[in-house]
């Protein structure tokens, strides 16, 4: 299959519009492009980056956009049903199609459409005669109904996308896909097999894969009904019951080419551009980027400051000013920077958008004063300037990523934007190296000076193998952007090109790219990686000028400073103490879950009678559907046309289907063993034999900390198997236990203090069985009557409440029918109408200011809250309710965690922290401490933060010899 398109004297593109438009949207909806006035523009920027890469790279001689018209068609006059299912278009595509008909127009491109026909029937018409007329047709789609249109001079062509290239389709591509002998049997193919997309009925029980057997077999649709007698069972049925609904079917799927509409070939020649209407349009729309490539410029980018040399001098040292705070160490260059900083140079355009698109600047064309201090003189000097300022941006490059074992390389420091100094340390001599960074130790141990870093926590636990302790306060600026823009990507460069205008100096430059020959920054000269390492102190310096005033402006300055930035040492603390595994104990396990699922393995093959591969999806699905012939009316297919096999499938089938239920069990038990059992102790430290995992802030959209390598947050804890994991999780030596505070119900006495429900709060003052108190309202017998099924049945319905949880969801999760289900939820919302008034509250709430925030004002952004897209918008719903509560969790335990990290560092005690998960806290404890920090741990823990009614927060702690004793 060609790779290129062909370049013939005459060669048309039509565009399939909302096929590229709806493209252009999800593929940026995980990380939408925002601009300043707060419009998403991801489908307008990936629309018009599509039409540019084939103005420039296909060089098209015609060209035309075909749009649907919106009108009812043909189709729906036949089948009233048709596209009936199909959910409403997303509000931001809706506001971006006239700015995208706009930047059609503006490129001389001619919009096509006819009421009462479809894009694809447009774009069917005049490609056949435009190959009539000789021309070189291509479809712009990712949409294979049009494969039935491909000829030897009309193909498919689909856009680059996902980092796959684009793709030519031609007639030989067709017949493969679909298997066929004829390109025009596609429509026999897309006929039987139905469209759930478009509402297209098809045959019951015909899938793809069956469809193309039929077809290989009877030719056509018409031919296979004719023949239905050859057919067997529950197909012979089909086809003889639904045969007219096949040939509807087929006639709904078949692209009309006879469309009145004229070809003007002159019409859709490609000419010049409107340049002031589209220049006009990408400033608009704030695509400076795009500006650039189409029109040679930028819109509105500052204008590039007279470069200045790489490669910085090294002046005579100066002394500072007396009383300044803020002296240059080398005396001169600074004001030249500092007030191009002023201007906006170096700093954002206009304050900064969410989204910046065009120009950017790099270290080549800005001013600054970068310095190498590789001298005794110099870095005493450096230090006394350090000491005099009110905060410093600092940076460490280092020989690797991993904190336990990568060492030292260089330190750099900001004080002033545009000037920053790299102190480089010895390699081959670890005691000159220790010394060296201890000079530095009056400024690092400064509780005064302001410390400013992006992802400082790594630097924190550099250093600390180096036995420095850096004490606060604090800016973290992955931290503060992570507050702003919590769905955004947060790492520097992002932040540098977003909110400076600014490229960093990429370290592929310095080091290469991966592989065996890439080096590490202790294999290079100090001198080369100076400027880079400066850079790193600097843009970070400028990000915190910026984000400052943002963090202000948004009411989340106090959340920094008092909760996220305050956490940092002591999750730098956590993960270096880091926790014991017993290798021994997990190695024993291992081979007693390979038992297990050895076992398990024999009884599924006893089911299904014969033996065949668990483990492929493929091999599964044959098994249970094929050959079982199990779950009919819940089979389901993926988009590859294998059976889907996944757990909610699964779970279906359990009640009725022991192999199932074994198949789940199977698949527990091994990714078990794979992912815990067998792993956690690979990946014990050969430094210290313990593992250290990373906790992460500016992950979780909700505020919660999540950990990887590993990710100790997934530690199953719902089934006993997977609790026996934590009895490998063991104290550092016979002096000390481990010690587990585990918040009770934290999620739902938030929500009972937010709804104001006085049933809840009462219970959970008077310390009552809450679940015990919902059954009995719920199913309305005395307290004294309720049983375990009912308080079990409750509890599911208190804690799925919180996420929404539907009647069909809640049926599953407890074993009983929908319609009791929906009984239950109804019956609790009458029961405790302020829980359905703070639900519906939330919604209202988030809908007018599209977030939801927690009790210290941490937001989750819900731009779909008001789509018309009913899934969307549902989901969006959920998250309205739940982010405010999960969030207000998440922050009660940060909380708790700087408090007791503080008050154990003040008693000056042996006990550490080493975990924290989910709404535990685990400790270390030093045996003889126990009974001094237990009513401290708990007392810290329920004062964190005072709920605005009064629900009282409870800890439970246990003590033992590993964790699960403790827990």
């Amino acid at each position: 299959m060609p790779d290129q398109v062909p370049t013939p004297a005459k060669k048309l593109f039509l565009l399939d519009a909302f096929a590229l438009i709806y493209r252009s949207h999800f593929a940026f909806s995980k990380n939408p492009r925002i601009n300043s006035k707060g419009m998403n523009t991801g489908a307008v920027l990936g629309f018009t980056n599509t039409l540019v890469e084939v103005l420039l790279k296909e060089k098209p001689t015609h060209l035309g956009v075909c749009f649907d018209s919106g009108k009812k068609t043909f189709r729906h006059d036949n089948f009233a049903e048709y596209k009936a299912q199909r959910q409403a278009m997303p509000e931001d595509i809706g506001i971006a199609i006239p700015y995208i008909k706009d930047i059609i127009k503006a490129f001389n491109i001619p919009i096509l459409m006819m009421d009462g026909y479809e894009a694809d029937d447009v774009i069917g018409t005049i490609a056949q005669r435009a190959e009539a007329h000789g021309f070189e047709v291509f479809m712009m789609t990712p949409d294979k109904d049009y494969c039935q249109l491909v000829t030897e001079h009309i193909k498919i062509y689909r856009p680059a996308f996902m980092g796959n290239a684009a793709e030519v389709l031609d007639v030989a591509h067709v017949l493969q896909r679909f298997e066929i002998e004829r390109v025009e049997q596609v429509t026999d193919i897309l006929g039987l097999q139905g469209d759930a997309s478009d509402n297209i009925p098809g045959i019951p029980g015909i899938g793809e894969k069956t469809a193309k057997t039929l077809i290989k077999q009877y030719g056509s649709v018409e031919n296979l009904i004719a023949n239905v007698d050859q057919l067997k069972g529950k197909q012979q049925e089909n086809v003889r019951n639904f045969a007219e609904q096949g040939l509807l079917s087929k006639e709904l799927a078949t692209i009309h080419v006879n469309v009145p509409v004229n070809f003007e070939p002159e019409e859709l020649a490609v000419g010049g551009a409107d340049e002031p209407l589209l220049r006009q349009l990408f400033e608009d729309l704030e695509f400076r980027q795009l500006a650039a490539r189409v029109l040679g410029e930028g819109t509105k980018a500052p204008g590039p400051a007279a470069p200045t040399p790489r490669g910085a001098r090294r002046p005579k040292v100066a002394a500072p000013a007396p009383g300044s705070l803020q002296g240059s160490l080398f005396g001169e260059g600074s004001a030249a920077v500092i007030n191009a900083a002023e201007n906006g140079e170096l700093g954002p355009d206009g304050g900064g958008s969410e989204y910046y698109d065009g120009p950017k600047k790099t270290l080549e064309d800005v001013p600054h004063n970068y310095h190498l201090v590789d001298t005794p003189a110099l870095r005493k000097s450096l230090l006394s300037f350090l000491l005099q300022q009110a905060e410093v941006s600092f940076d460490t490059e280092t020989t690797g990523l991993n904190t336990q074992t990568a060492r030292l390389v260089g330190l750099s420091f900001s004080y002033l934007p545009g000037e920053a100094y790299y102190v480089p340390v010895p390699q081959d001599d670890a005691d000159a190296a220790q010394k060296l960074v201890e000079e530095f130790c009056p400024f690092f141990e400064s509780e005064t000076i302001l410390k400013i870093g992006q992802n400082i926590k790594y630097d924190l636990l550099i250093l600390k193998n180096y036995s420095v302790r850096v004490a606060g306060p604090f800016f973290d600026t992955m931290l503060a952007h992570y507050l702003i823009e919590p769905d955004m990507r947060h790492n520097m460069d992002v932040l540098a090109e977003t909110y400076l205008h600014y490229s960093p100096v990429p370290i592929t430059d310095l080091i290469g790219t991966k592989g065996k020959n890439q080096k590490t920054m202790a294999d290079l000269d100090p001198a080369l990686v100076s400027d880079y390492a400066c850079e790193d102190a600097d843009v970070t310096l400028q990000l915190r000028h910026v984000f400052e005033p943002m963090l202000k402006d948004l009411g989340l300055l106090g959340l920094l400073n008092d909760v996220e930035n305050p956490l940092v040492p002591v999750l730098a603390d956590v993960e270096f103490a880091g926790v014991r595994i017993d290798s021994n104990a997990m190695n024993e396990y291992s081979a007693e879950l390979q038992g297990y699922v050895q076992e398990l393995e024999t009884q599924i093959f006893t089911e299904a009678g014969q033996e065949f591969n668990i483990g492929s999806p493929k091999q599964l699905g044959e098994v249970l559907f094929d050959k079982m012939d199990i779950g009919k009316g819940k089979i389901k297919k993926t988009k590859t046309g294998q059976y889907a096999t996944g757990e909610e499938i699964l779970s279906q089938l359990a009640a009725d289907n022991p192999i199932a239920g074994l198949i789940l069990e199977y698949r527990q038990l091994s990714k078990l063993r794979s992912t815990y059992v067998e792993a956690l102790p690979q990946l014990v430290s050969p430094v210290d034999g313990r593992v250290h995992t990373s906790f992460n802030q500016a992950v979780t959209a909700t505020g919660r900390l999540s950990s990887t390598n590993p990710n100790l947050q997934n530690i199953p804890i719902r089934t006993e198997k997977g609790r026996e994991i934590r009895k490998a999780f063991v104290p550092r030596d016979d002096q000390h236990v481990l010690l587990a505070a585990d918040y009770s119900q934290v999620e739902l006495r938030i929500m009972a203090d937010f709804s104001g429900d006085a049933t809840m709060i009462e219970a959970f003052r008077l310390g009552q069985d809450v679940h015990a108190s919902t059954a009995s309202k719920v199913f309305r017998v005395p307290l004294s009557e309720v049983d375990g099924e009912m308080r079990r049945k409750a509890k599911t319905v208190n804690f799925g409440i919180i996420y929404g949880i539907s009647a069909f969801g809640l049926a599953q999760r407890i074993g009983i029918s929908r319609k009791e289900a929906t009984d239950i939820i109804e019956t609790y919302f009458q029961e405790f109408p302020s829980v359905k008034a703070f639900m519906d509250d939330s919604i209202n709430r988030a809908r007018e200011l599209e977030y939801a925030e927690t009790l210290l004002k941490r937001r989750r952004y819900l731009r779909d809250i008001n789509s018309r897209n009913a899934t969307l918008r549902g989901y969006t719903e959920r998250n309205a309710i739940n982010a405010p509560i999960q969030g207000t969790a998440a922050d009660i335990i940060k909380m708790a965690m700087i408090n007791i990290h503080e008050w154990l560092i003040q008693e000056r005690l042996g006990t550490k922290m080493i975990l924290q998960v989910h709404d535990e806290l685990v400790f270390d404890a030093v045996k003889e401490e126990v009974e001094f920090i237990t009513p401290k741990i708990r007392e810290l823990m329920t004062t964190a933060l005072l709920l605005p009614r009064g629900v009282p927060l409870e800890v439970e702690v246990g003590v033992g010899s590993n964790w699960l004793k403790a827990h």
